[in-house]
This record gives C-alpha cells, structure tokens and sequence, in this order.
C-alpha cells in the first residue's frame, strides 16, 4: 500500500477494489461509488440515520447483504479532507471491541465516504436524550456495561495504540452501540496521534461545550487527560440521565458537575440517579461511579486518573474516598455559553482564547468536589 500526498488523502495502490486483504496492512475495502450508491438507494432522505456539521450518516445494505453505516462529508475541503485523513488513519490503526470499526471508505471526485459496522441500537445519546429515551431501555446493568466498554476504549486509545491517540470528542453521540448494547466509541475527526515521550500538544480547540477540559478550552493544550475530563463528564451523563449543560431560569447555563455537587456534599448520592430508573440500581456502583466521574474531572489535569485507572476502579468497584478536595475551576459556568450548544450532538470548533464562549464572568466560579481514590 503507497500513500500520495493529496491533501493527505491515503491513496490505496490496489489493483482490485472491493476485496479485502488478509494483512494487517490493508485490513479494509476500497468500495466503488456505484456500489454505495446503491446500498444507499442513492442517499435517500428515508436511509439518514444522522447528521452533524461534517455531513449525514446513512444505512445501507451490500449486495451481499450486510447492513452499513456511511458517513458522507457534505463538502469538500482542506479541513473536510484533513478530517477525513485522519478518521480513515486512526480506524486503520486501531482494534478493539470497543471501538468503531472502519470497513472501508471511497475517495473520488467531489465525494468522500467512510463505511462502518451498522450499530442498530444507534447512538447513546438517542437513549439518554434523544427519540429513545422513553423507552428506558438502559437499565442500570446496561449503562455500566457501556461504561466500561467506553473506558476500555479510551484506554485502549491512550495506552496500547502506536503511537498513542486523544479522541479529543469523547461524548455521548459519539458512542455507538451494538445489538447487544456493547459500546463503541465512534467519530476520530478530531483524533490527534502524539509522538512517544510527548506528554501534551497545543492546538485549535475543538470538540463539544460542557465536555471539555478547561485547561484545552482556555489555552488549547491537549493531552490524554482531555480525553479523562470528557469521561468523568460522560459517566456522570449515563447514570443521572442529564445533559452536561443546562439552561435554568434567566439564561444561566449550569454544568452537570455544579448539578451534582450539592448531592455529593450531602451524602445523597441516590439523588444523582437517573430517575427513570425507578430505584432499580446499584447504591455501591451509583457512589463508586459519581466518585470516579469527580475525580476525572478535578480541575488539575495532573489530578486527574490515566483511563487504565479508571477502567480498573470501575471493574473493581473498590474505590475508596481518602479524602475530599475542594478546588476552585479555573472558569466559570457562564465561560461555556454559546449560541450553538443547544444541538448536543454537534461539534463545532472553538477559538483559541475563549472567543466564541461568550458573556464570560470571572466571579462567577464552580465548587467541584474531587474524590481522591487509593
């Protein structure tokens, strides 16, 4: 396989498209435009499944009847093309239960397709906020078997991936889940590779309001932790069945960690529970999750647990509160206001040094209570 710089766009020197190799090398398919084409029934508007600011998601069927997702970029540029690069790159970097697979992809023309495993129980976020949440078909044994499959995933990403990869858009819509509701983290658009003895980069900021870091919203300085912080937001997302921002009264916004803070410091942790659960969960799992999601996103990235941690305190459900630090946020609730972040399922970038989050109010700080664990 050769690779032609054409706004670095992998160029498969393949004689035979549509087949599949058995090296590791080439683990994909080059698919024809005809054949998605008509897998699709030519993109119909009854075959969308998704749609976000990089294009529309659609189903397909093969003619030998294997049932696809295609992800189709709405319009070519540098940034689409760059984007596109590098999610075909990291997919066929990457293998792990828990992550989206690539099955292949199509570059030609105007066009630029990427093909995934159909994941008919969609996106998490369609059960947490979306047309699916009243069916409440995650009851508590499903969220934290997503949890930890999510977990595993990123981690899988951070430590065991060469080099190793930031997601840099962990979030509800971008985990996937299959027919057995196992989570597959989804979407590396955004993906950065970080060379070995790199311990962070500084770059553009993006990703989604309320999942990320504050040190990566501020100044743009990325690392495995940004990844960390979106976690802990995401898994107290799952068990309270709340979004990461909302809306009260006066159009203040408030985040889902100054929500949850006052039942922590209470003690009353059952409060934090999705209530459409019906009491029906784990009171040890619920506390040792809340725990967890705190200190994945203490406000001190160097404070903030590798994912390997996370995925064994979460499996051994034996994290234990040493202590608790109350620690100043380096921004405020209102530093997350923007006129686009009602549409969750979004991503859109901001600019370096907070220029789209509006209406910032320094006084105005949130108490987050860190739970160190042994």
């Amino acid at each position: 396989m050769g690779w032609r710089c054409c706004w670095c766009i992998p160029k498969v020197e393949e004689p035979q498209a549509n087949t599949r190799s058995d090296t590791k090398s080439y683990p994909w398919e080059i698919y024809s435009l005809k054949e998605l084409l008509s897998a699709t029934n030519n993109f119909h508007k009854d075959n969308k499944i998704g749609e976000g600011g990089f294009g529309s998601v659609f189903w397909g069927r093969t003619s030998k009847g294997v049932e696809i997702a295609i992800k189709r970029l709405k319009a070519i540029s540098a940034k689409a093309e760059m984007e596109f690069a590098m999610e075909v790159e990291v997919l066929g970097r990457v293998r792990h239960n828990n992550l989206l697979g690539l099955r292949g992809f199509y570059a030609g023309g105007d066009e630029r397709l990427i093909v995934y495993d159909y994941m008919p129980n969609h996106s998490l976020i369609t059960h947490l906020h979306g047309p699916l949440a009243a069916d409440v078909q995650l009851d508590w044994s499903r969220r934290m078997h997503i949890v930890v499959g999510s977990a595993e995933g990123i981690a899988y990403l951070h430590h065991e991936a060469s080099p190793h990869i930031i997601h840099r858009d962990i979030k509800a819509s971008n985990v996937l889940l299959d027919s057995e509701f196992q989570a597959k983290v989804a979407d590396f658009g955004f993906a950065k590779l970080i060379p070995e003895g790199v311990s962070h980069l500084t770059t553009r900021v993006k990703g989604t309001l309320g999942y990320l870091a504050p040190e990566y919203a501020m100044w743009g300085k990325v690392s495995e932790s940004c990844d960390v912080y979106s976690f802990g937001i995401l898994l107290l997302e799952i068990v309270s069945g709340k979004k990461p921002l909302e809306k009260l009264p006066g159009g203040v916004k408030r985040d889902i960690i100054q929500w949850a803070t006052p039942f922590v410091e209470k003690g009353s942790f059952d409060s934090i529970a999705d209530p459409r659960l019906k009491g029906r969960f784990d009171r040890a799992q619920l506390k040792n999750a809340v725990r967890i999601a705190l200190q994945c996103t203490d406000s001190n990235p160097e404070s903030r647990p590798s994912m390997v941690d996370v995925v064994e305190w979460l499996k051994g459900g034996g994290v234990r509160r040493k202590e608790v630090v109350f620690a100043k946020d380096m921004i405020g609730e209102d530093d997350y206001n923007h006129d686009d972040d009602d549409n969750e399922d979004d991503s859109f970038t901001v600019s370096r040094g907070l220029g789209l989050l509006t209406n910032a109010t320094p006084s105005t700080k949130r108490t987050q209570i860190g739970a160190k664990m042994k």
